[in-house]
């Protein structure tokens, strides 16, 4: 069983940045891939960003290529996003997830997930 707390969203004008933090408990963190998701007013959860459980493959979802990235850092049990050049568009809530299965490779939907976080509120304004 993993447990994921997300930490760090808040109000930021565009063109900033914002640092969110997802902390996990139990020991199965660091075997499994950890991914980000958005979900703004109205609209589906989207999937954001993932990373595999070594760090060797990160996928992106192309409205967030170059500006956005995901490190993790197994020894704290811990997995970022990092939010560069933020836009208005950027406004959701942000989910935190976790892959049931272990040494897998990072899923890039939903479905793909068995561990959610509370999310946390990323709002940018104009």
């Amino acid at each position: 069983q993993v447990q994921l707390v997300e930490s760090g969203g808040g109000l930021v004008q565009a063109g900033g940045s914002l640092r969110l933090s997802c902390a996990a408990s139990g020991r199965a963190f660091s075997s499994i891939a950890m991914g980000w998701f958005r979900q703004a007013p109205g609209k589906e959860r989207e999937f954001v960003t993932a990373i595999s459980w070594s760090g060797g493959i990160t996928y992106y979802t192309d409205p967030v290529k170059g500006r956005f990235t995901i490190p993790r850092d197994n020894a704290k049990n811990t997995v970022y996003l990092q939010m560069n050049n933020l836009k208005p568009e950027d406004t959701a809530v942000y989910y935190c997830a976790g892959s049931g299965s272990i040494l897998s490779n990072p899923a890039v939907s939903v479905s793909g997930y068995r561990y959610w976080g509370q999310g946390t509120q990323v709002t940018v304004s104009s």
